[in-house]
């Protein structure tokens, strides 16, 4: 009885030693496939910034405002909010009061979140 338990257990690993050899082999090989066959005839137009013949006019970097990143951000928490709310909001009933106060103290986290993101004027939207 013991040793198909053991047995059983030294399966488990090498199942997963399997899946960690494919996942890390399969990507390598079929990366070095891919830069053994892909043509490579680099010559000095190629390597200029633009192939379709317009030559570049200004810089190659543009510097943005911050607020455009911060603005981005703070899309991307409430959006993830809302990934969150909908299905808690649909399976509310079988979840309970446990999950409501759960609920509850996330949305309040966020809610800090926004007031300290107003308080600082990220919100605010100026053209410069």
């Amino acid at each position: 009885m013991e040793a198909k338990c053991v047995e059983k257990y030294i399966n488990n690993y090498v199942i997963v030693t399997i899946f960690i050899l494919l996942g890390i082999l399969l990507p390598v090989v079929a990366l070095t496939v891919g830069r053994l066959l892909r043509p490579h005839k680099p010559n000095e137009e190629k390597k200029t910034t633009y192939e379709s013949g317009n030559e570049p006019v200004g810089e190659g970097q543009v510097r943005f405002n911050v607020r455009y990143y911060l603005f981005a951000l703070m899309f991307v928490i409430f959006d993830v909010e809302t990934v969150f709310l909908y299905p808690w909001a649909v399976a509310y009933k079988q979840l309970g009061l446990f999950v409501l106060v759960e609920m509850a103290i996330f949305t309040g986290l966020l809610l800090i979140g926004l007031l300290y993101a107003w308080k600082k004027k990220v919100l605010k939207w100026n053209s410069i």
